[in-house]
């Protein structure tokens, strides 16, 4: 079926072609008057379409954007064939922006932009077109479809993706050495004009860098650029579109670039020489000081090695690297000596760890430096010629002998005198003792390996001048073995024979111990004394492994004749000198079974056969307790005769003295019981008045001639009874006035009242007052006629 259609007709009227919009109508439909047959297969019924010529086609229409005029923009103008020109056909847009955007006169079809466009917002516009009978209402010509395409203008400068960049580069790089790319993009058409074609240039950073036009790549532009000079660099790059032409838009951004570090400078220290100082005390490990080398690098580039390459003190001195600071800390190795060495000097060098081949040539990445230290001297303690000593002495040396020397010296140059002495914590016994002047030692009791057999003391050394300084030193001392000791039994021998033993039977093996220990071992022999080389009864065999057997001689034994033999044995060692002893081994008689198994050897199992019953031995055992009892008797009846007093009589004149009790001169009188009284008569005062007789005058004691110094006492006794004897003053038991001394008077003389009647008158006791607190009490019972009266 063909079917033949009457296309509308459009006018479209544009500033940028005035020349095709100002021809008239009929002669654009008079150009495209040949007609074209399009053939179509329909989808439902295959059947070829034939289309008539048409009154007008379009493609597309244009429109500028951002129109700025006083009137809405004119796009172009709907017609149709069909419109006679009499108002009956209506005009309608539909689409995109119809209505809002796009007004059309319904009457006359012509067709305006009522807003100002904007291409980045909206390129392109689909809009369909269709006129109307309006008395029908019905359609006069099919719906047309079109576009509006919105031509675009400059407006839009190019704008970069980053409004900042950050870039690093290596310092030392290369000319053209790629640094980073910035891009900016531009909003307008790419398709119409160079509005869109940006060009790069650099409006900063010059000579250092350069960028790219085309890519906007940035790149170094200068050799050699040094991190140690300049690290940071600000560059501006511009973007410009119109192909950078007079008249285009630009945009800038900002790049930040920064030179990162490279091992390219050698460490290096600031001066060749350092000076350090450390007394002689300083223990190792001890810190001197620190050196530095600098190095511009940053971060690993810049870590440096420290070490000791050479030098006199290479042994005595070590270097350490502090990884924070990157510093060289000199610490002593070794114990110093300012005596023997005070200065020494280093030859530290200072390397970089991580070296970089492509900056080798412009080593050597290193550097060196002298270390001078001097050695203060300080007073020290005394120094032992030895860490410790070992002394080995005998033991039966002789108290005073001197065994061994320690030695110590000042190191000072002043070589201070030194005293030794032995610190009596580590020897309590005192039994060793040194010389303070030389150090020797010697000892001060006898030494016994047997009971300590090693000595430890400390010896201490000190410095007369400098008490302070002093030092110790641990002194082994080795007692050494003597054969001083004999050898013995090794236990007590509980040793029997049997009364059916024969003869050649071993009864009992013997061994011995010794307390010395010879070093080549103990080596015991064992032998009968010689009163019983030849014993009757028993023998014994040395078995020559310090043990020997004690044999029978004889068959058979009898408890009843004998039932203990009593067997002294010699021991004796093989040490010089040789040292014996005499063992006696008690061997009992008793009642064995056929095996020789003992059964028994009590004393009643011996009693028993010689006839004693029972009640026999009771009776014995009574006798013997009466005995003890009239003994007990005796005694104390003999006891109680003693207690009985020598004087019974009232009128006798000793009662005096036990009525006084007088004891002596008191607990002040030091020579009351000093028997050399009795040795020295001249002791007694000639004024000393006799207290056994009544004073009724006063009269001398008769002075006897002097007696030696060393006579005897008892000599003495008898001389003293004679003189009493032939004295007529004296009373009837002279001995009680002879050993009834007392020692010396006391300043005071006797206060007695026994002597009142041998002065006459009354007695001034005045004096009392003056002897002080103690016969204050005397004063006042005796002091004054008041007291007298009283």
């Amino acid at each position: 079926m063909m079917r033949t259609y009457s296309f509308l007709t459009v006018l479209l009227w544009s500033s940028m072609f005035h020349a095709i919009h100002m021809m008239p109508s009929q002669k654009r439909t008079n150009k495209h008057s040949h007609s074209e047959r399009i053939t179509t297969l329909s989808e439902n019924e295959g059947k070829t379409l034939r289309r008539t010529k048409r009154g007008w086609m379009w493609n597309q229409f244009f429109l500028l954007e951002e129109y700025t005029g006083p009137d809405t923009q004119y796009v172009g103008k709907l017609h149709t064939d069909q419109d006679k020109g009499d108002g009956n056909l209506k005009y309608i847009l539909t689409g995109d922006g119809a209505g809002s955007l796009f007004i059309i006169d319904e009457n006359t079809g012509d067709i305006h932009a009522a807003k100002k466009l904007d291409r980045e917002e909206k390129s392109l516009y689909v809009l369909r077109a269709k006129a109307i009978d309006r008395k029908t209402g019905r359609q006069v010509e099919p719906e047309s479809e079109f576009i509006i395409k919105i031509h675009d203008i400059n407006d839009n400068e190019p704008k970069f993706t980053k409004d900042m960049y950050t870039a690093s580069i290596p310092e030392m790089s290369g000319v053209g050495t790629s640094v980073i790319q910035v891009t900016a993009t531009d909003a307008d058409d790419a398709n119409y004009g160079n509005s869109a074609k940006v060009v790069y240039s650099i409006l900063q950073g010059q000579p250092y860098f350069s960028v790219d036009p085309e890519t906007g790549i940035i790149k170094t532009a200068l050799p050699d650029m040094s991190r140690e000079n300049r690290e940071q660099y600000q560059v501006v790059i511009q973007a410009k579109d119109m192909g950078g032409q007079m008249g285009g838009l630009s945009g800038t951004t900002t790049v930040n670039i920064t030179l990162t570090d490279v091992n390219d400078n050698p460490p290096r220290f600031p001066q060749s020489t350092y000076q350090f100082s450390s007394p002689e005390s300083a223990p190792p490990g001890t810190p001197l000081g620190r050196i530095k080398a600098n190095d511009p690098d940053v971060g690993e580039n810049a870590e440096i090695e420290y070490s000791i390459s050479n030098g006199d003190g290479s042994d005595m001195f070590d270097i350490v690297t502090d990884k924070d600071t990157q510093e060289g800390i000199i610490t002593v190795k070794k114990h110093l000596d300012f005596e023997n060495k005070m200065l020494y000097t280093l030859r530290v060098e200072a390397t970089n760890t991580h070296l970089d081949p492509r900056f080798l040539q412009l080593g050597p990445f290193k550097d060196m430096a002298l270390v001078k230290i001097s050695v203060e001297d300080i007073d020290e303690p005394p120094v032992f010629s030895r860490p410790w000593y070992l002394i080995d002495v005998d033991e039966d040396v002789k108290e005073g002998s001197i065994i061994g020397q320690v030695v110590a010296q000042d190191p000072d140059i002043t070589k201070n005198a030194i005293k030794y002495s032995v610190d009596r914590h580590t020897d309590l016994d005192r039994i060793f003792n040194i010389y303070s002047g030389n150090g020797s030692l010697f000892i001060s009791k006898p030494l016994d390996r047997e009971e300590t057999p090693w000595h430890n003391i400390t010896v201490i050394a000190t410095e007369i001048n400098n008490p302070k300084q002093s030092s110790q030193i641990p002194v082994f001392i080795r007692i050494l073995d003597i054969n001083d000791h004999a050898p013995e039994f090794d236990k007590y021998y509980e040793t029997f024979v049997c009364e059916n033993a024969k003869a050649g039977q071993l009864i009992q093996t013997v061994s011995a111990i010794d307390k010395d220990d010879p070093p080549r071992g103990h080596k015991f022999f064992f032998e009968l004394v010689p009163e019983f080389a030849v014993h009757p009864n028993f023998s014994i065999v040395d078995n020559k492994d310090n043990t020997a057997g004690i044999m029978t001689r004889r068959n058979g034994y009898s408890r009843s004749k004998m039932s203990t033999y009593l067997l002294p044995i010699i021991i004796f060692d093989n040490d010089y000198p040789i040292q014996s002893s005499t063992g006696t081994l008690t061997i009992r008689v008793c009642a064995c079974d056929s095996r020789g198994n003992m059964q028994s050897c009590s004393a009643e199992a011996l009693l028993l056969p010689a006839g004693l019953s029972t009640g026999a031995l009771i009776a014995i055992l009574l006798c013997i307790i009466i005995l003890l009892v009239l003994v007990v008797l005796f005694m104390a009846l003999k006891r109680q005769r003693k207690k009985e007093p020598l004087i019974i009589s009232k009128d006798d004149v000793r009662d005096n003295i036990v009525t006084y009790n007088d004891e002596g001169g008191g607990e002040e009188d030091t020579q009351a019981f000093d028997i050399g009284t009795l040795r020295n008569p001249e002791a007694r005062e000639e004024s000393k008045m006799r207290r056994d007789v009544i004073p009724e005058t006063i009269f001398q004691i008769r002075r006897t001639a002097p007696l030696w110094e060393n006579i005897d006492v008892q000599d003495f006794i008898h001389r003293r009874l004679k003189e009493n004897d032939l004295d007529p003053a004296a009373p009837p038991y002279d001995s009680l006035a002879t050993y009834a001394y007392e020692g010396n008077d006391s300043i005071a003389n006797s206060l007695s009242s026994l002597e009142s009647l041998t002065t006459e008158g009354n007695q001034d006791y005045d004096y009392l007052s003056d002897w002080g607190p103690r016969f204050k009490k005397l004063a006042d019972m005796y002091g004054g006629e008041d007291s007298d009266r009283d």
